[in-house]
């Protein structure tokens, strides 16, 4: 199957390791339609070196932590294009610990990284019906299936997607293919939070190249409609350790 004039939608696909996905799909043949929320700038950027590909592509804003915006952004990216694929990026990453979480980071986690993969996806199912056919691909975490004691929020909010992932999997089936992509070391968080220690648990002993999730991502859109409900470990067995 080519991905070949498909529509793709990237949530959180601004910057970072969505923007790489986001430009894995223009090189794949692919339209895409780019989420952000504050980054408009960098939309726009992005917007542009997708179009060095020849592909089309649009920047739609909203902010995720409000659940009528994410129903909206379905809508809001069909009138643009119909939609193939769903490519549920955006997420916030927090070095929180139980005895720092308020109440308010609990939620905001659990919305952004959790309750919109939800939305975004069941009406991106609805909208294709019961006749349309398509692939949705979850941004999970090594952490998300060995839980532990830091990032609290982030993690727990994490482990719900991959059930989630395995979930949906089955109740859309035969018609959407839902798998995820645990990350490991990919890039530095953005908060400055890098552990100077970290490439020391990680088997591979390396970061892994933006080439790779962009290689990975493509395998689960073009890949063997029979898999589905996997989630694949780009973490160079990270979380073997």
């Amino acid at each position: 199957m080519s991905l070949q004039g498909k529509t793709v939608l990237v949530t959180g696909a601004a910057r970072r390791v969505g923007k790489a996905m986001a430009l894995a799909a223009a090189r794949a043949g692919m339209d895409v339609i780019i989420h952000y929320n504050r980054s408009a700038g960098e939309a726009e950027e992005t917007i542009q070196e997708i179009q060095t590909f020849g592909r089309h592509a649009v920047a739609l804003a909203a902010d995720l932590d409000d659940p009528n915006q994410a129903v909206e952004l379905i809508e809001r990216a069909w009138e643009v294009q119909p939609l193939y694929a769903l490519v549920n990026n955006a997420s916030i990453f927090e070095p929180l610990r139980w005895d720092r979480v308020e109440l308010a980071d609990w939620d905001r986690h659990l919305k952004i990284n959790l309750t919109a993969p939800f939305l975004l996806s069941q009406s991106f199912a609805r909208r294709l019906g019961p006749t349309g056919s398509g692939r949705i691909v979850n941004i999970v975490d090594w952490r998300a299936l060995r839980p532990g004691q830091d990032h609290l929020p982030y993690t727990i909010s994490k482990a719900g997607l991959a059930a989630l992932t395995r979930s949906f999997a089955q109740a859309m089936a035969p018609q959407i293919t839902v798998n995820g992509i645990a990350f490991g070391a990919i890039l530095p968080p953005s908060d400055g939070g890098d552990n100077p220690h970290l490439l020391a648990e990680v088997p591979a002993g390396r970061w892994a190249t933006l080439d790779e999730v962009g290689e990975t991502l493509i395998f689960l859109l073009d890949g063997p409609e029979y898999i589905t409900g996997e989630i694949i470990h780009l973490d160079g067995g990270r979380h073997l350790v």
